[in-house]
């Protein structure tokens, strides 16, 4: 599929996926690819009980096509979206790059997605264990003032078919949706998000963009409004004309995003982190940093679909290597 031009692969491998998932032979193969259970990677954060760190970021299946076959190779949750309360096209093709020397990507592609009330339907008939968080946002045509009720909106879709929900505020390819960053508009999203009462924890996802004073916004408004977490971080747009680069490039911005947050919160907001995310040292290197979790996506799009099986593999031996009895007790360790 490395042939094939990036978006068409990504959604070929995605049907591919999905028709495995269909029978219960398909998903039998799928799971051979997973790590067994190791309960000294378990994780529990905001409510939710994770069998390991290592989740599949948003972007990776936006629209919830593919779950159930994701969760069986080996993925310990898998975030979908991102997801509008109505359908949209993103933006005109093309709009997903590979940079091959790097194992990075460029994209633009601007949340296209079935809408929220398809996603959910999806989500309600996927089978087999694991944790499934909706990376949820305004439809483009939404102006800002409009943006809490757009975001609410989607959440009362989706509320009863996820474990977690995600406020995505910080993709650099809608125009204006970073603004929405800033205490006040922030908070008045989540807020809005919070009268659904779904009782899903809420979190934020953050821009590694953001300067000092714009990250102590951010952070005052997840307050205020009560939120559960972050996940960090969003593309960048440092270097790129047009677009998000993830994958490599971006990895020291997202870490370094990752303690400056965990200095200031400690374990009271638990981070996601996300960014770079493609080995076991990556993985050792986040959680130190002050993640509790990590999620990978473009990885994925270079190494194939034994990664995140082996990537738990690799931190079981690591645990047995270096004595460590929890995954949990290395957050924050260096930050």
């Amino acid at each position: 599929m490395s042939r094939l031009e990036p978006e068409r692969a990504h959604r070929a491998a995605l049907r591919c996926l999905a028709l495995a998932q269909s029978a219960p032979a398909g998903l039998a193969l799928l799971r051979r690819f997973a790590a067994p259970d190791d309960p000294r990677l378990h994780v529990s954060r905001f409510g939710v009980k994770f069998a390991h760190p290592i989740g599949a970021a948003a972007g990776m299946d936006k629209d919830g096509e593919a779950v159930s076959a994701l969760l069986a190779i080996g993925f310990a949750s898998v975030e979908v979206g991102t997801v509008t309360p109505k359908p949209q096209p993103g933006n005109p093709p093309p709009r997903v790059w590979r940079l091959r020397d790097e194992a990075a990507l460029i994209n633009r592609l601007g949340f296209p997605s079935d809408g929220a009330a398809a996603v959910a339907r999806r989500l309600k008939a996927r089978k087999g264990p694991g944790v499934v968080g909706v990376n949820l946002s305004a439809n483009r045509s939404t102006p800002p003032e409009r943006a809490p009720h757009d975001c609410a909106a989607a959440l009362e879709s989706v509320a009863g078919a996820a474990d977690y929900a995600v406020l995505n505020v910080s993709s650099p390819n809608t125009p204006g949706l970073r603004n929405l960053q800033g205490r006040g508009a922030l908070a008045a999203i989540l807020k809005a998000m919070r009268s659904v009462r779904s009782g899903l924890a809420l979190l934020v996802k953050l821009s590694p963009d953001v300067t000092d004073r714009e990250l102590d916004e951010a952070l005052s408004g997840i307050h205020e409004a009560h939120g559960d977490g972050v996940v960090v971080s969003n593309t960048t747009t440092s270097g790129v004309r047009g677009g998000g680069l993830s994958g490599p490039p971006l990895r020291a911005r997202a870490n370094g995003l990752a303690r400056k947050i965990y200095r200031k919160c400690g374990r009271s907001l638990p981070i996601i982190g996300v960014g770079g995310v493609g080995t076991v040292q990556d993985v050792v290197e986040r959680m130190k940093a002050g993640a509790s979790l990590v999620q990978l996506y473009t990885a994925f799009v270079y190494e194939g679909p034994a990664l995140p099986g082996r990537l738990a593999r690799g931190l079981s031996e690591f645990m047995r290597r270096e004595g460590v009895h929890r995954m949990e007790d290395l957050v924050g360790v260096d930050a």
